[in-house]
């Protein structure tokens, strides 16, 4: 079952998504966090090694199966109006991807089940506003080789894939909300 108002926002890292997220959320629109950082921040605190410069496989299945929880949790709510995500359960399957990590069938299965919009707005590399962090630790050609994956990722699994011009984030607010509405 697609869930038609649910609208996830993907890139590569440092391209501006979490910021374009507070944005829609300060206009009024409903959004949703990235996981990826919240489990960083996690395994931070508590010393743990599911984070991408550690155990990998541990940091995927952490990841998947907290943007699953997210979209199941979402979904029982029964939300009408859109819904923006900071990135999809197929962004997880794109990172197991690019570091060889074995898809189970249960999770393809999930996949199959846990379907958003149609349509998926992705955010292009912008070296401008590209920066790491303590969470953020790749380099310019990582986040290069991140967005290219993270659009074939989409575009295997026949999303459409939208990209985002790079404008303010006031516009980049702008451009997804119109595009939302010209897709009810």
């Amino acid at each position: 079952m697609r869930t038609n108002n649910f609208y996830i926002i993907t890139g590569g890292p440092g391209v501006g998504k979490t910021t374009l997220i507070n944005e829609l959320r300060g206009i009024g629109c409903i959004t949703v966090e990235e996981e990826a950082r919240r489990v960083i921040k996690d395994q931070l605190t508590i010393g743990g090694d599911g984070v991408p410069w550690g155990n990998k496989a541990l940091y995927a299945q952490l990841m998947f199966d907290a943007s699953v929880r997210t979209f199941e949790k979402i979904k029982n709510k029964n939300v009408s109006d859109p819904v923006y995500f900071d990135r999809g359960i197929l962004d997880t399957v794109c990172y197991m991807n690019m570091e060889n990590i074995a898809i189970s069938k249960e999770t393809r299965e999930i996949i199959r089940k846990s379907v958003y919009n149609n349509n998926v707005f992705i955010l292009p590399p912008w070296r401008e506003i590209y920066q790491t962090d303590s969470e953020r630790k790749q380099s310019w050609k990582e986040a290069l080789f991140t967005f290219n994956k993270m659009k074939e990722t989409y575009l295997a699994y026949g999303y459409n894939v939208i990209e985002v011009p790079k404008i303010s984030v006031l516009e980049r607010g702008q451009f997804i909300v119109e595009k939302t509405e010209s897709y009810l």
